[in-house]
């Protein structure tokens, strides 16, 4: 006998609730968890409050891609959800972030604590409903059963099994046998959905397989078991080049080239987007994704101005005619990457203005990750 649609649990505003909140994800697994609360059952927590979590390694400079997860993060705030954006310090330490240096990781974690209040508006800080709270790790570590957590999280998983999590990390199946601290990351990852007590884990598409991972723990131990929503991932501006499950090809603040950065000057974006890879018939380019995740959800359109000489100004309002256009010959693929450099250019102009007021921070990560 088939399970039933979780949204048959719901009337029509719990229906719409989760519309609102869910809409910009790509998946979610386990919706029977977060329909059940909303429909009037406990919460993870115990009471009626629905707790979602993101855990991030504070690793470098930020780039489009939080935008994506900030968007979630921000519709869920929206509808009474609490938020722990868990700075996970040690996580980086273990996936040998800036040189296993915890003093870099710590200033790297303010700073994403900082990027993360002004992609969110500066949302109220607490545990209430549509509030949101940072935590490090090294601080939820501390907790008697934690490391308890850790344990059983770990406990009848073979190595096998964790191997098949390493891109989580960004690393090959085969990368870390000569470290033993990589095969805990996955129990790790777990036991912090579970310490929390959350009811929502969020992350990009790159973190299913930690958190299918957590849902095989919870199945073993009888724990609660988290709804999973994962937002789409963007591409590297090169275009695709590794293994799509593995994420090889994700846009990564690890290759500035290769990815947009939030504090990138105009000049920056033009001379990135000059470079991106744009192929008429070719629906695969971050070009695309951009407008599609990032540019038309906030502008609701993109404006092309070819010089005069070449054609006139046009608005597109949706992806699909976007690139029909430019694969039919109406937009040339230079002039779309400039319409995509003037949107970003907008969208970014009020965290330039943030962090001009909060240049030492900024100026910090740039020491640190060793970049302007």
């Amino acid at each position: 006998m088939s399970n039933p649609d979780p949204l048959s649990l719901l009337n029509e505003e719990g229906r719409d609730k989760i519309e609102r909140m869910f809409s910009s994800c790509e998946e979610i697994v386990g919706l029977n968890h977060v329909a059940k609360i909303i429909s009037g059952e406990k919460s993870h927590s115990g009471d009626n409050q629905l707790n979602a979590y993101i855990g991030l390694e504070p690793s470098g400079k930020a780039h489009l891609g939080w935008m994506i997860l900030a968007e979630t993060m921000q519709k869920m705030l929206d509808e009474g959800v609490n938020i722990t954006v868990l700075l996970a310090d040690w996580h980086a330490w273990v996936n040998d972030k800036f040189s296993r240096d915890m003093e870099k990781i710590s200033l790297a974690a303010d700073y994403m604590s900082e990027v993360f209040r002004v992609l969110l508006g500066h949302p109220k800080e607490g545990s209430g409903p549509g509030e949101i709270r940072f935590i490090r790790a090294s601080e939820m570590m501390d907790s008697g059963k934690y490391w308890e957590r850790v344990l059983r999280c770990s406990k009848n998983m073979s190595l096998s099994r964790v191997r098949r999590t390493f891109s989580i990390m960004g690393r090959d199946e085969d990368s870390s046998d000569h470290d033993l601290s990589a095969f805990f990351y996955p129990a790790l990852q777990s036991a912090d959905i579970f310490e929390l007590q959350i009811d929502i884990a969020l992350g990009g598409m790159d973190q299913r397989k930690a958190h299918m991972y957590m849902r095989e723990v919870a199945d073993r131990n009888k724990w609660v078991k988290a709804t999973c929503i994962h937002t789409p991932m963007l591409s590297g501006l090169k275009g695709a080049g590794g293994r799509m499950d593995s994420y090889d090809h994700k846009m990564s603040k690890s290759d500035p080239n290769n990815a947009i950065l939030l504090h990138d000057t105009p000049k920056k974006l033009d001379k990135k987007l000059r470079k991106a890879f744009l192929e008429v018939g070719n629906d695969n380019s971050a070009i695309y994704e951009i407008a599609k995740y990032v540019l038309f959800p906030r502008l609701g359109k993109l404006v092309v101005e070819p010089k005069p000489e070449f054609g006139k100004p046009s608005e597109w309002h949706n992806i699909e005619t976007f690139i029909s256009a430019i694969n039919d010959g109406e937009v040339h693929p230079f002039d779309a990457k400039m319409a995509i450099s003037r949107g970003l250019q907008e969208i970014l102009t009020p965290i330039s203005m943030y962090f001009s007021d909060k240049s030492d921070l900024l100026d910090t990560m740039n020491l640190i990750t060793g970049s302007q």
